[in-house]
């Protein structure tokens, strides 16, 4: 399978952070990785983001099948990342996800949905400043992003671009992260 064949999902709630979610979205898709958008509500793609922008999420979580993809991303936000949370079948997914060991991604305040279902415990990760006391058992850093096994975190909205390269180079390697870092001229 070419790499560029993998195939994530990221996830999306009322209440998400645009920033985070759109530039994964974008620098993801820029590198040729199929990134779909998927809300969280049954047979409803539309989702209004933390700051009141209308989204329309590519499918709906009702018509997925979690196996069809390689990463569940997350991003975060207040109330989305409550929201994801509280959403049972993302959970179930995530859930069987770190049991086969597949990869995992949030940014912001969604690493503390990975903390509450006991996924970072003894991990390097990373979040948004202070949420730490909801990270049990993190190995807590304050990179931008941080790699630990198959599991991706980020620290907030300003470090979106460098998460979103650490999941190109986690598929890609180094030199296709560096090539769309030069293409959107970062850094």
């Amino acid at each position: 399978m070419d790499l560029k064949d993998k195939k994530v999902a990221l996830f999306l709630a009322d209440g998400f952070e645009e920033v985070e979610a759109l530039t994964v979205v974008d620098i993801l898709r820029r590198a040729g990785i199929t990134c779909q958008m998927v809300s969280i509500k049954n047979n409803d793609t539309s989702v209004i983001s933390s700051h009141n922008v209308r989204i329309t999420a590519d499918v709906s979580i009702g018509s997925i099948c979690f196996d069809d993809y390689d990463m569940l991303v997350l991003p975060g936000g207040m109330p989305g990342t409550k929201n994801l949370a509280s959403c049972s079948t993302l959970t179930d997914g995530l859930r069987s996800f770190y049991a086969n060991g597949k990869e995992i991604a949030a940014i912001c305040a969604a690493p503390t949905i990975l903390a509450g279902l006991g996924f970072l415990r003894g991990v390097r990760a990373t979040c948004y400043p202070g949420m730490e006391s909801q990270m049990d058992g993190a190995i807590l850093t304050h990179e931008a992003a941080v790699v630990s096994g198959n599991i991706i975190t980020g620290h907030g909205v300003g470090c979106a671009i460098p998460f979103a390269l650490k999941i190109v180079e986690h598929y890609l390697g180094a030199s296709e992260a560096d090539k769309i870092s030069a293409g959107i001229v970062y850094k």
